[in-house]
C-alpha cells in the first residue's frame, strides 16, 4: 500500500463505523489524518468504533448524523467541519440498499414507494447535500471528496433497480460536482463490485460463490481493497477527477 504524509489534514467519512467507511477511516487515519467518523446516532458501532480507534492512538472523533435528512445532514457536516478545524478530504460513503434481500429486475411489484424514497434520500442525495454543505471547507483546503457508487449503478442488477438508478445518478452527480468545485476541489467515485463485509443485504453462498466465479481475479473485494483505491483518490491522483473506477476483481469482465 502507498503511505502519504497527511500529518495536519483532516477528512470527514459517511457511514464510517462500519465496512467499507470503516476501513476507509482506519487508512486515512494510519497514514496520519484526523478524522470524523459519520455515523447514525442511534448506531452503537459509531462511539465503540471511535473508542476503539482512539485506543490505537488515533485522532478521531464521532460525527453523528443522518445524511437522509437534509437539516441533520447539513447540521453533521458544519459540526464536523468546525470540529476538525479544516476539511481536506469528504468520502461519501453512508449508503443503504433499501432491503434485506436482493430484488430481481423482474419484480417490479416489489418495488415501493418507500424504497425509492429511502434509497434516494440517502444513497443520491445524500451525496449531494454533503458535498454542497462541505464545499466551502474543501474549497479553502483544496481538497478532494471521492464518492461510492457501484457496479449496480454500471451494468450490474445490484440490490434492486431502485439501488442501481440511485448509484448510476452517483456517477453523474460526481462528474458534476468536479466541474462544480474546479479547479480547488477534485471528486471522484469509486464503483464496488462483490464485497465482503456487513452490508445489510444478505446474500446466499450461492450467490457469493457464483460472484467469485465470475470475477476475473477469483475473489471478493474486501473492505481493504476499496479503502486503498478511495485513499488514493483523495489523497494522490493530482490530475483524476470527474472518474469512476471500478473495484470488482474483473466481476464486471468475467
Amino acid at each position: 500500500m502507498i503511505r502519504y504524509d497527511l500529518k495536519g489534514k483532516a477528512a470527514l467519512v459517511t457511514g464510517g463505523a462500519s465496512g467499507i467507511g470503516l476501513a476507509t477511516v482506519t487508512m486515512l487515519a494510519e497514514n496520519g489524518c484526523r478524522v470524523a467518523i459519520n455515523h447514525l446516532a442511534d448506531d452503537a458501532r459509531g462511539p465503540e468504533q471511535v473508542a476503539a480507534l482512539r485506543n490505537r492512538g488515533f485522532d478521531v472523533i464521532g460525527a453523528p448524523g443522518n445524511v437522509g435528512d437534509a437539516e441533520d445532514c447539513e447540521r453533521m457536516v458544519g459540526k464536523a467541519v468546525a470540529d476538525l478545524g479544516r476539511l481536506d478530504f469528504l468520502a461519501n460513503n453512508a449508503g443503504t440498499p433499501g432491503t434485506r434481500t436482493s430484488i430481481p429486475p423482474q419484480a417490479l411489484d416489489r418495488i415501493t414507494e418507500e424504497l425509492w424514497e429511502t434509497v434516494l434520500q440517502v444513497n443520491l442525495l445524500g451525496v449531494f447535500r454533503c458535498a454542497k454543505a462541505a464545499a466551502p471547507a474543501l474549497r479553502a483546503a483544496r481538497g478532494a471528496v471521492v464518492n461510492t457508487a457501484s457496479i449496480a449503478g454500471l451494468n450490474s442488477p445490484g440490490s434492486s433497480m431502485a439501488y442501481g438508478a440511485t448509484k448510476a445518478g452517483v456517477i453523474s452527480l460526481t462528474r458534476n460536482l468536479a466541474r462544480s468545485l474546479a479547479p480547488e476541489v477534485r471528486v471522484n467515485a469509486v464503483a464496488p463490485g462483490a464485497v465482503d463485509s456487513n452490508w445489510q443485504i444478505e446474500w446466499t453462498n450461492e450467490q457469493r460463490a457464483g460472484s467469485i466465479d465470475k470475477a476475473l481475479l477469483k475473489r471478493r473485494c474486501t473492505t481493504e481493497d476499496l479503502a486503498e483505491v478511495m485513499v488514493f483518490l483523495l489523497a494522490g491522483a493530482a490530475m483524476v477527477t470527474g472518474q469512476t473506477i471500478v473495484v470488482d476483481g474483473g466481476l464486471t469482465l468475467g
